[in-house]
């Protein structure tokens, strides 16, 4: 029995690889290693592990681990990965502005994250 496996290549721009970077070595290795998407994962999206920011006709998807969110796009066959940012960075925002909403529904909302992501969008590729 043959299978059909989509694999995705991961792109990290420079924003985001410098996000990763500013890590130790043992925890970057972590995160990478638990970073894994796949066209099935897309489809049947967990609000566990993956979650998908939808505004204005853009999509975006966001992947939990550990204490840190992937904030990418899926282009063709490849997943390019705008901003890794640790979960304080949300969660403070949430609390303060006290908003009744789940994270990816606040963030789908907030100009500011909008903002963090256009800057990875328009980064350089590595």
């Amino acid at each position: 029995m043959i299978y059909s496996v989509r694999v995705f290549q991961i792109v990290f721009n420079e924003i985001s690889a410098a996000e990763l970077s500013s890590l130790d070595t043992l925890e970057q290795i972590d995160l990478i290693e638990e970073f894994k998407v796949g066209k099935d994962d897309l489809d049947h999206l967990s609000g566990e592990r993956f979650g998908k920011i939808e505004r204005d006709g853009r999509v975006l998807y966001r992947y939990r681990a550990k204490d840190y969110r992937f904030y990418f796009e899926v282009k063709e066959d490849a997943v390019i990965v705008h901003r890794v940012l640790h979960k304080g960075t949300f969660s403070d925002f949430l609390f303060r502005s006290k908003m009744p909403l789940a994270e990816d529904e606040a963030l789908a909302r907030s100009k500011h994250f909008w903002k963090l992501i256009d800057e990875g969008r328009n980064a350089r590729r590595l």
